[in-house]
């Protein structure tokens, strides 16, 4: 007999089942179909000794202070900023664009912040209202910045022009006009020291909590006896596609090993020509920050069919979602949480932040 049980073992089933069981004292099963814990933030040492990414980078980053303490409870940290550099016809320039961008591109020497806001405002396309992911960045940086950086890049991740794709889709990507070339700007930016597994190991190393691995939840459901599920997986499954599919957007990698130290000058690079078929290569000793006289490199190449990664934001898909959301009020004894129940394009510091505030606000029911 549980109190819980709760469905995924990703950021949102794991921090519900810590919390539950670290605060509540309740007995919580954690149901998982995938053979491993982490959800796609999962880690593992490859056989040549590097810890690798499997389901493609996951770098966190938040400005929440709550989160970061929460999540400081179950690792140490390595401090690491990500850098990303775009590969636009064999050269590469930082991504988000920046002074360093276009001064680079256009053969320009712009020195301050103001001049590369002047030459924004003299390139940029007045789009209102902003209504898509093509408007959001023409409102910015003009129709030829769009189509050298964003156009192709965005069709290949989500075979959507981005016109069809909801303006947050580009719209997590800065524009900047000073010289900074991280990625993200956020206050607290740091990697598990040992890996991404291992803090969900030592998240979920509770005598409350039981996980069961390799296992579709509906085919035990009935064998077990619980009094409230937690549900985080894709919403239509839970309600058996009763409305359709909703699409998502998978991935497909290749994994090299290369004689090498390292492969190349960042850990991400991101292919913005429609000429090449994958999105980005990601060299992942930076991110983890491995030792090796070898280095391992992934290539992303997005598709249609696969493990659901990313919810697709288009209002079509949105009106879909909400048939479903509506099918939430009969489901009493029910909380849907995270990226997949949601269907909401969560970074991992909004799930976590997300879910110790429902469980602050909601778990009791």
């Amino acid at each position: 007999m549980y109190d819980y049980l709760i469905v995924g073992a990703g950021f949102a089933g794991a921090v519900m089942a810590e919390r539950i069981a670290s605060q509540l004292n309740k007995k919580v099963l954690v149901v998982e179909k995938r053979n491993h814990i982490a959800g796609n933030a999962y880690d593992e040492y490859d056989e040549h000794g590097i810890l690798v990414h499997r389901y493609g980078p996951h770098i966190f980053h938040t400005n929440s202070k709550e989160v970061f303490d929460y999540l400081s409870q179950f690792t140490e940290w390595r401090f690491y900023e990500h850098k990303v550099l775009a590969s636009l016809n064999g050269t590469l320039y930082p991504i988000p664009i920046n002074r360093i961008t276009i001064n680079k591109l256009y053969n320009l020497n712009l020195q301050t912040d103001e001049e590369v806001q002047g030459f924004f405002e003299k390139v940029k396309e007045k789009r209102y209202p902003i209504l898509n992911s093509e408007d959001i960045i023409v409102n910015q940086v003009g129709v030829e910045l769009f189509e050298k950086f964003f156009k192709h890049y965005t069709k290949k991740q989500w075979d959507l022009e981005p016109k069809h794709l909801a303006p947050s889709v580009c719209g997590r990507i800065p524009v900047r006009t000073n010289d900074d070339c991280r990625y993200f700007t956020d206050k607290y930016q740091y990697m598990p020291k040992d890996g991404y597994t291992k803090m969900f190991e030592k998240m979920l190393n509770y005598k409350n909590i039981e996980i069961l691995l390799n296992t579709d939840y509906k085919k035990v459901i009935r064998d077990i006896k619980f009094d409230k599920i937690i549900f985080t997986g894709p919403i239509d499954y839970y309600f058996d596609y009763i409305h359709g599919r909703l699409p998502y957007r998978s991935i497909r990698f290749e994994w090299e090993n290369i004689e090498t130290e390292y492969f190349q000058s960042t850990s991400q690079i991101n292919y913005v020509d429609s000429s090449v078929e994958y999105t980005r290569v990601v060299e992942h000793k930076y991110l983890s920050g491995s030792i090796n006289p070898s280095t391992t490199i992934s290539k992303e190449y997005p598709q249609r069919n696969g493990e659901p990664y990313y919810p697709i934001p288009s209002e079509e898909n949105r009106k879909l979602y909400n048939k479903y959301k509506a099918e939430l009020s009969k489901e009493i004894n029910t909380i849907f949480c995270g990226r997949l129940a949601e269907y909401q394009y969560y970074n991992m510091d909004q799930v976590v932040g997300n879910v110790l505030k429902l469980f602050q606000d909601k778990i009791l029911f």
